[in-house]
């Protein structure tokens, strides 16, 4: 049941409404699935799937799935980055920011990644995704499951707000601040959220956002827009925020929130909701309980300028061509090593036995790189990948890579500017023992380009062997190594022997 603060003011601003509005259609949390659109369409998946779905009101590429007992983490199809588990409400947002291919696009709190996972499709593989998360650990997540979902052109970042917005001033065309809040639309699903729920957190939270919305409208380029949205329904996190930040930017507008979209849902703001602040309403929206989210609130601002011009596609701007030659001398300078390690206390050796413990059971990026610095120059990394990609990957063996602590890159065209970068582009692998052997993003990623694949379908068996680790039949690929994919999709590499598929899939990642 809701907290006695949080219904006390909500009927004190609904009145006879609350009932009618709280009145959730189901009991349990609504449970969806968004599809990624580097993957396929919506129309597409639904024909495929397994599972029954119901088209979502909140966003197109969405569904509901009402089957009790469905588990997304263990399907292929989630595992291949076809889809991601996500609340339907919560699919909503990413959408109304109207984003193109070619656009600087920044997710402010992106963890754990749906809706970047959604911006990374808008883009197409163009332009780049900024996806950062304070919390350390979150910031993981994030990174791994824009990897699983195959993102090429992402930027993962670990960092505050002000350090980015400090470092790129007006940089990016479009940013999304899907804010941290008091997550009164989370009660169902997370009991933690009502139990940790007071009056004292609902105001913690609207500071908190405001300072994230002052850096959001900071980094945000002449033109740009920005989508702010929670998960909450406290005036002070949503309609009072919104009207707040216009009062301090008056640089920026109010737009239509869903005037970046041809379809319409939920209902519009609340007028007793604002503060006393002047905001029209109806420009902002609100997803209830009763229309079949767990609640949302999104506003849509547009700063004023005018918008960059974006490069052609297959083009970069001299700006970012001095960006990729800067990250190359970089490369360079490393000869491939990593750097020495600093005398480490008791704490940091701990630390670092865990990561190394970690990354040996995880077969993460970081243990292949590490593996192989120092084995090869750079040059000779380059042109162990170049030999590589022209074999599997023809199609990128001329991208511009670079060689980045023993492992080579396929980077994303941004600025060095010293924040705390997780990934910036694509490791492709690295070279041990004199060869070179890839990286499970670089499959993920760009499966879709290798000349070699096992290919397996949703029915069969060696799928499950697959994604549990175990060596399987090969029947369509060839010696060397391939592309396992299932219906296409990819999920992963192999290395092929004696009419069987080694198995690379990481081992963090495999069914159990």
């Amino acid at each position: 049941m809701p907290t006695e603060y949080f219904e006390q003011r909500e009927r004190a601003l609904l009145g006879q409404r609350y009932e009618q509005l709280y009145a959730a259609p189901q009991q349990t949390a609504e449970r969806g699935v968004t599809v990624s659109a580097l993957r396929t369409t919506p129309e597409q998946f639904a024909q495929r799937a397994d599972f029954p779905l119901e088209p979502s009101p909140f966003c197109k590429a969405a569904f509901v799935v009402h089957q009790p007992d469905f588990k997304p983490g263990r399907h292929p199809y989630h595992h291949a980055g076809v889809f991601y588990s996500q609340e339907p409400s919560a699919s909503s947002a990413a959408p109304l920011l109207g984003v193109q291919p070619g656009m600087r696009v920044l997710d402010l709190c992106a963890a754990p990644g749906g809706k970047s996972s959604q911006l990374a499709a808008a883009l197409q593989g163009r332009g780049v995704l900024v996806s950062n998360e304070y919390v350390a650990a979150r910031a993981e997540i994030l990174k791994s499951n824009l990897e699983r979902m195959g993102v090429s052109n992402a930027v993962v970042l670990n960092e505050t707000p002000a350090r980015i917005a400090e470092a790129l001033p007006e940089f990016f065309d479009r940013v999304l601040v899907d804010a941290p809040c008091s997550g009164e639309g989370m009660f169902r699903k997370e009991p933690v959220a009502l139990q940790q729920h007071c009056e004292a957190l609902v105001k913690q939270c609207a500071e908190l956002g405001a300072q994230i919305l002052d850096c959001a409208a900071a980094a945000l380029a002449p033109g740009g827009q920005l989508v702010y949205s929670t998960c909450t329904f406290a005036p002070e996190e949503d309609e009072g925020q919104v009207a707040a930040f216009l009062q301090r930017h008056p640089e920026f507008a109010l737009a239509d929130v869903l005037g970046n979209v041809d379809y319409t849902f939920g209902s519009a703001g609340e007028e007793n909701r604002t503060g006393g602040l002047p905001l029209d309403v109806s420009k902002v929206r609100r997803i209830w309980p009763c229309q079949g989210g767990e609640g949302h609130f999104m506003a849509r601002l547009v700063k004023a300028g005018t918008p960059r011009t974006l490069p052609p596609e297959g083009e970069y701007t001299p700006e970012e061509q001095l960006w990729l030659a800067a990250a190359a001398e970089a490369g360079k300078k490393g000869k491939g090593k990593a750097k020495p390690a600093k005398t480490a206390d008791a704490r940091s050796t701990r630390r670092a036995d865990s990561r190394a413990c970690r990354d040996a059971v995880q077969g993460t990026s970081r243990r292949t790189r590490d593996t192989g610095a120092g084995e090869a120059t750079p040059t000779q990394s380059l042109a162990a990948w170049q030999e590589f990609a022209r074999q599997y990957f023809p199609a990128l063996a001329q991208r511009p890579a670079v060689v980045h602590g023993g492992g080579v890159l396929l980077p994303v065209a941004f600025p060095q500017t010293g924040l705390h970068v997780l990934r910036a582009g694509v490791f492709v692998g690295s070279v041990q023992k004199g060869r070179f052997v890839p990286e499970h993003h670089l499959f993920t990623a760009f499966g879709s380009l290798c000349t070699n694949c096992e290919q397996l379908t949703l029915a069969d068996c060696r799928c499950t062997e697959y994604l549990s680790g175990r060596e399987v039949e090969a029947r369509t690929a060839a010696d060397g190594w391939c592309c396992v994919t299932v219906d296409g999709w990819p999920l992963g590499g192999g290395k092929v022997s004696g009419g069987r598929v080694k198995n690379h899939y990481p081992k963090a990642l495999r069914l159990l």
